[in-house]
């Protein structure tokens, strides 16, 4: 299975000499030119590390960091013109993995790139396997299993492909079945406390959710609790 790298540069010459590089060493890369859109990208549980520059339109690289170490672990090295050492401490202290200085030996950053993926990869291993043996138990509602260890989701035994956001929000409505989550909850529990989108991402997410099991198995799942939120009942379809 081939890697996948997000590159959030907006820099284009060295974006695309970046790029250029990590293809030709069998990496698979997504770029994104401003802050804004690469966390979105980054989010979105895609990729397997991301090389991320400070000075970003839109968001600062710090900023998309701090972001996105609220919902994800993903391997992230800093890439910047700026070798203060409060840049570097910054970013390390909000959660990057490593941190290169621009202008960088393509060969330096590749080596770079490979300790963070064997690392990140060590870590998830023991991860997944602490988890297992603490038994941690798949939920269910009908026919649909979602295993939290492998991170699936099934209907009838049939896949269904869900983005990590629409993972962590139908897990929550599982794991409190009958229990009515109002949306403040659910963007606190899912997105953050300090979440500054717009207020109906819940909505748009729950409708996601909706059109990739309700609409398609023909059930009623996830209800609407009128003026308060949403609730899985704990009964059977």
């Amino acid at each position: 299975m081939s890697v996948h790298i997000l590159l959030i540069e907006d820099e284009e010459k060295i974006a695309r000499f970046t790029e250029l590089e990590l293809i030709h060493e069998g990496y698979e890369v997504t770029k994104a030119a401003d802050g804004r859109e690469g966390l979105a990208l980054a989010e979105s549980g895609r990729f397997d590390l991301c090389l991320l520059d400070i000075m970003l339109p839109g968001l600062s690289g710090l900023e998309v960091l701090r972001r996105l170490r609220k919902s994800s672990q993903m391997p992230v090295i800093m890439l910047t013109a700026r070798d203060a050492v409060m840049d570097k401490v910054s970013g390390l202290d909000m959660g990057a993995d490593d941190y290169i200085t621009k202008p960088f030996a393509i060969e330096e950053l590749l080596a770079r790139i490979r300790v963070a993926l064997k690392k990140s990869a060590g870590t998830e291993t023991q991860k997944n396997s602490q988890q297992a043996s603490a038994g941690s138990p798949q939920l269910s509602w009908g026919a649909l299993r979602l295993d939290p260890v492998r991170h699936t989701v099934t209907y009838d035994r049939q896949n269904v492909e869900l983005t990590k956001r629409e993972f962590v929000l139908l897990q929550t409505l599982l794991e409190n079945k009958s229990v009515v989550l109002s949306r403040d909850t659910l963007l606190d529990r899912v997105w953050g406390y300090d979440y500054m989108g717009e207020t109906n991402v819940v909505d748009v997410y729950v409708y996601y959710l909706r059109n990739k099991i309700d609409d398609v198995f023909g059930v009623k799942m996830i209800q609407t609790v009128r003026g308060v939120g949403y609730v899985i009942k704990d009964e059977t379809p």
